[in-house]
């Protein structure tokens, strides 16, 4: 069954947020509550402002009426002294206080969420960035052989930036916005009923717009993300093969091939920013209508006969004497309204940028629930040391021996060398459950001798190797390691018994001692030292600047082909496997530096298991069998000699040219 792509839709996995939001309060309970509240603080202080420059006009307008000043708190507090009353909320020098305490506490807590979302943002990124990366390391080799790697880029890249701007800005916001616009119509409602009756028409205005029109741009915003992994791809695609593009002159269809998406992407691009850009603009402007109809509404109470007796504020009769409470009211009701309106237009700006979020965030999720490389294997790999009577000992202590520690289910405990004895019974193998790359492949291998495959490219030799390894699992047949079933056998013990030189060296930043040092990380100086020399790689690792210090760049690109392979052999030797597997080990190294190799080569072999595939002939003459493959079939088998006065297809192979084609 094909393995599952990336998530291409632009429709987040429902309960994605759900399933963010409740890690994030798993993780960071104390931080999260605590921001929550600043917000909670900060929103209600932004309304209380607005009811306090209400009071605050209504006791200056009262002040102006009767020419006394408001400012006076001396007199205020004289006449408290002498028996008259004194009521706090009237002084408006008091109210000024009281105002500037309610804007310093909404400043910290806006400044203190903001600090504590950062924080709580960059940790769980660097957390989920690990996550992401751990799991990645156990998947099946399958998995990357479905997905491009270019979009797996991008889920590192912008997916995740998607979900630190979801968790950093737009969680916070929302629920701001939200707690705002719902203090605000709360207290809108209690002032004035007709009043927020024109509030409400407006919001439907703003919400069918930010529907309609927000709604295209977080969908183009979207396509734009997903395009943005395909011109990832392509990049990667052209800086890894800009020397075959420019070999065969290709540099104009490879930027018609970028013309291409790239305009995609301009496409989606254009569209979403034209969408989110005129949202916000659009429902300012309906907001600014809500302000100016409100207004006129507070007008119409005023004037108009039979609005007169409607309650406004406690006020249910408009005259002389309570007309300031009315002003007081209706400032305070448009600076409500204008807070309303602000934070719609706030919120829909964050429908996008969470619809992205968890288009981003689905995306991981789907890497992070992709199903690991299965391993029920129970036996596993252990140094040894025999005694006099040539029983096998366990022990910590690295030595040259290996033994295989099998548990039987009945509880006894077995140990067996590791001999290197190898055994394809019958095997078929399919890639994707429908077309058999491998039929009825019998292979067996004693210890210590080395079975070459031989056959044309696609004949299925590489995927004999890499069913060795468990990198896939087998259609029909067994393949036997020792006696052993090799899934029974744990994949890290496995393939930690096998060595593996490939064509293609991958060769990572670091020294060249480093890089040799990966074949077994605890590996000493002298033994890397060693095994170079087994490689023949010593003599021009010391003609290098600073030697086996020398830092390699760009997967080696200061090196030659030949010198990097020369290191690949090296890292081989290091591992000190009982079993080596050489694909095509030669096939990119000259003439002359092929004899060094070969030379060193047969030391690696010697006293090994070893499986080569090759397309030079010459290489594998002195191999204990040669397998010929064709088409998933192995269609002769026999020694150099054998195969050669059988004057089959090897012969005519041999005769004819000593490479394939």
């Amino acid at each position: 069954m094909p393995a599952p792509r990336i998530r291409e839709r632009g429709r987040a996995k429902k309960g994605t947020m759900k399933r963010l939001v409740k890690i994030l309060f798993k993780r960071y309970p104390g931080q999260l509550t605590v921001a929550a509240l600043c917000i909670v603080f900060n929103a209600f202080c932004n309304l209380t402002s607005s009811i306090f420059v209400g009071l605050v006009t209504g006791v200056l307008s009262s002040a102006i009426q009767t020419h006394t000043n408001p400012f006076d708190i001396n007199a205020k507090l004289s006449a408290a002294v002498m028996g008259g009353s004194f009521n706090i909320t009237t002084n408006a020098t008091i109210l000024l206080i009281i105002m500037a305490s309610i804007y310093a506490v909404g400043v910290f807590c806006s400044w203190w969420w903001t600090r504590t979302m950062a924080i709580v943002t960059q940790n769980y990124m660097n957390d989920f960035r690990k996550a992401m990366f751990n799991h990645m390391q156990d998947l099946p080799i399958k998995y990357f052989d479905t997905h491009a790697h270019g979009a797996i880029m991008s889920l590192y890249t912008n997916d995740v930036d998607t979900i630190r701007q979801f968790i950093s800005q737009s969680l916070p916001e929302t629920l701001r916005t939200f707690l705002s616009i719902t203090f605000s119509f709360v207290m809108m409602l209690i002032n004035s009923i007709w009043m927020s009756l024109v509030v409400i028409f407006c919001s439907v205005l703003m919400v069918l717009n930010t529907r309609i029109i927000g709604g295209s741009s977080a969908k183009y915003f979207i396509k734009q993300q997903k395009q943005v992994a395909t011109v990832e791809g392509n990049i990667e695609e052209s800086i890894k093969g800009l020397k075959v593009i420019k070999v065969f002159s290709h540099e104009d269809e490879s930027i018609k091939e970028f013309d291409v998406i790239n305009e995609k992407l301009n496409e989606y691009a254009t569209r979403a920013n034209i969408n989110g850009n005129i949202t916000m603009p659009i429902n300012n402007n309906i907001g600014n209508l809500m302000y100016v109809l409100t207004a006129v509404m507070g007008c119409m109470i005023l004037i108009i006969p039979g609005f007169n007796n409607v309650t406004l504020n406690g006020v249910h009769e408009l005259n002389s004497g309570n007309i300031e409470a009315f002003y007081s009211m209706i400032l305070s009701f448009l600076m409500l309204c204008r807070m309303f309106s602000n934070n719609i237009g706030q919120f829909s700006q964050q429908i996008t940028f969470i619809v992205m979020g968890m288009a981003g965030a689905s995306r991981c999720f789907d890497l992070i629930d992709e199903q690991e490389e299965k391993d029920d294997g129970y036996v596993t790999l252990v140094h040894c040391k025999h005694d006099e009577q040539g029983n096998i000992i366990e022990t910590e202590e690295r030595t040259r021996d290996y033994a295989w520690k099998y548990l039987h289910k009945d509880g006894k405990l077995e140990y067996r060398d590791l001999k290197g004895d190898i055994l394809l019974d019958q095997v078929d193998f399919s890639y994707d459950g429908n077309k058999l790359v491998l039929q009825d492949i019998s292979v067996y291998a004693k210890p210590g001798q080395s079975i070459a495959l031989v056959g044309a490219t696609g004949a299925g030799k590489t995927t004999i190797t890499n069913l060795i390894n468990r990198f896939y699992p087998l259609a029909d047949g067994k393949v036997r390691y020792d006696g052993i079933n090799i899934n029974k056998i744990k994949k890290e013990d496995l393939r930690r018994s096998l060595g593996i030189v490939l064509q293609d060296v991958n060769l990572f930043r670091g020294t060249v001692m480093e890089n040799i040092r990966y074949g077994r990380l605890d590996a000493t100086d002298e033994e890397c030292i060693e095994a170079a020399k087994i490689a023949n790689a010593h003599d021009f690792i010391m003609r290098l600047p600073e030697g086996y210090n020398t830092r390699l760049v760009g997967d080696g690109l200061n090196l030659s082909q030949g010198q990097r392979q020369l290191l690949s052999i090296a890292r081989a030797a290091v591992a000190d496997a009982p079993v080596l597997i050489l694909d095509e080990a030669t096939s990119s190294i000259d003439t002359r530096t092929e004899k060094l190799v070969q030379d060193g080569m047969d030391k690696l072999m010697e006293g090994r298991t070893v499986f080569v595939i090759a397309h030079r002939l010459s290489t594998i003459q002195n191999c204990n069998a040669i397998m010929v493959m064709d088409h998933g079939h192995i269609i002769e088998r026999g020694t150099h000699e054998q195969l050669i006065a059988q004057k089959g297809v090897y012969y005519q192979l041999y005769t004819g040219a000593f490479e394939l084609e």
